[in-house]
């Protein structure tokens, strides 16, 4: 068992709360750490104002090499640190790897971004008032960031806040969830290797209470939270006057049309409805089919549903296993039967065993069922058939979030209907709405949150514009 301390102020701490990280899949202890309390994420304040000037004032090469340092260390401790991943979280070690491989491109890519940052040249003279002047526009950072991750993604998406941050010249304490800490304290790790200030990123698993004042707190100018809509809506609530960026999921549209390569369309469906038993925010939930391809859609997607390999993440061949825990188990599948109940039909799965739910599909389902309404954030998916391009569009825009959208269909005439018209953040074309790469900008509407991640969008939130007016 590995002991992880936790990274407050450029140190390695130990607390009185010791904090054992359990592997879902078979509740072993897979590593211990510590929950940070009032006194730690105060020396963490203090340490990252008494560096907030450096850091602003950091070259734009010296943040590159230390981004870059970062990336190729990671990618020398791959292995390592997808297993850490596989084992917190229980997700397959095939896509441990995968997300550990993005975290180091999303540390390039902020490399890159550090070396232009944004700003511009504005021509006054407009208008008469202008004649002779000019406008220089500057982004500075905005100042100390708080970021809040999920643990869905511990690793990328604590990513996705700290290496803009570091970017944009900001230095951020990151809370991660306290289901899957060990991922970013092996960050932390690594992190503390290069030159940056000590001080400028703090990672501190903490308690509910103290986690709450890096929303509240008047020091912090920025939070960043990535998780459930309910509890991030009721954070800008409680946020005051700071900057606020929220990431908060949803439940994703695919529509599939009878001009779409059905086999093509099936294999992305599959993945993007059960990677990480569903547990993704772009999880592709709710499939709208053309009525002309739906039986024989259907019939090839349960088919390669039913051939999932099960079992025991670290396993490279485990496609699905456990989820986070019990509890989210029992909820998806109370879920399920309230659909059935009121319904809705089982094509396959359904069957809870402890924090095991199968990858199950459901048809006959309405708009108002949770599993339809809601994120179900597991590995369930609805087929219904549609009739016209356009009723599809409308059966995914009744919905309260609006995060991405999967479209297959060979006709530009649906691309750029679809694009005009689905309420969304993001449109993927002949792919499902679970693809994302690291430097496009992501996030949604509705209840789906506000800001854009992707690092170069990241940067923009965590820096202010400036104006120079002088004569020219």
């Amino acid at each position: 068992m590995h002991d992880f301390q936790i990274y407050c102020g450029g140190k390695f701490l130990t607390t009185k709360s010791v904090h054992q990280v359990t592997n879902p899949y078979d509740n072993t202890v897979v590593g211990q750490t510590y929950l940070g309390g009032i006194t730690e994420l105060e020396k963490a304040i203090i340490k990252a104002q008494s560096v907030d000037v450096e850091m602003k004032n950091l070259p734009s090469h010296h943040k590159y090499e230390a981004l870059m340092q970062i990336a190729n260390t990671l990618k020398s401790e791959r292995e390592e640190a997808a297993k850490i991943l596989c084992l917190e979280s229980a997700k397959p070690i095939k896509y441990a790897m995968g997300e550990t491989d993005r975290a180091i491109q999303t540390f390039i890519v902020a490399a890159e971004e550090s070396k232009r940052l944004p700003k511009e040249y504005i021509d006054l003279d407009w208008i008469p008032a202008g004649v002779k002047k000019e406008g220089l526009v500057k982004y500075f950072p905005v100042g100390l960031v708080a970021g809040i991750s999920p643990f869905n993604f511990p690793l990328n998406l604590a990513v996705h806040k700290i290496a803009p941050a570091i970017a944009a010249g900001c230095p951020i304490i990151l809370k991660p969830s306290s289901s899957t800490p060990l991922s970013t304290l092996n960050l932390a790790r690594i992190i503390d290797q290069t030159k940056l200030p000590k001080g400028a990123v703090s990672i501190i698993p903490m308690d509910r209470q103290t986690g709450n004042q890096l929303v509240t707190d008047e020091r912090f100018r920025l939070l960043s939270f990535t998780g459930s809509p309910g509890v991030g809506w009721q954070m800008k609530k409680d946020a005051g006057k700071k900057k606020v960026v929220l990431e908060l999921g949803g439940n994703a549209g695919v529509i599939v049309t009878n001009t779409a390569d059905i086999n093509e369309a099936v294999q992305k469906c599959v993945v993007g409805g059960f990677a990480y038993s569903g547990q993704v925010c772009i999880h592709a939930q709710r499939m709208y089919i053309h009525h002309d391809i739906f039986d024989e859609f259907a019939s090839k997607f349960i088919e390669k549903v039913k051939s999932l390999k099960v079992g025991d993440p670290i396993d490279p061949k485990t496609e699905i296993s456990s989820m986070i825990d019990e509890t989210n188990a029992i909820r998806v599948e109370n879920w399920v039967k309230e659909a059935v109940d009121e319904g809705a039909e089982i094509l396959t799965g359904g069957k809870r065993k402890g924090s095991y739910f199968p990858p199950t599909v459901l048809t006959k389902t309405l708009n108002n069922m949770k599993v339809c309404a809601l994120e179900v954030f597991g590995p369930v998916v609805t087929l219904e058939p549609f009739a016209h391009f356009e009723d599809a569009l409308t059966k995914v825009n009744e919905s309260n979030y609006g995060l991405q959208a999967g479209v297959f269909t060979n006709l530009l005439s649906e691309v750029n209907k679809a694009f005009d018209l689905l309420e969304v953040g993001g449109v993927i074309i002949n792919d499902v709405p679970t693809f994302r790469v690291d430097h496009m900008p992501y996030g949604g509407i509705k209840d789906s949150g506000m800001g854009r991640e992707g690092v170069k969008y990241a940067i923009r939130d965590m820096m202010e514009a400036r104006i120079l007016v002088k004569n020219r």
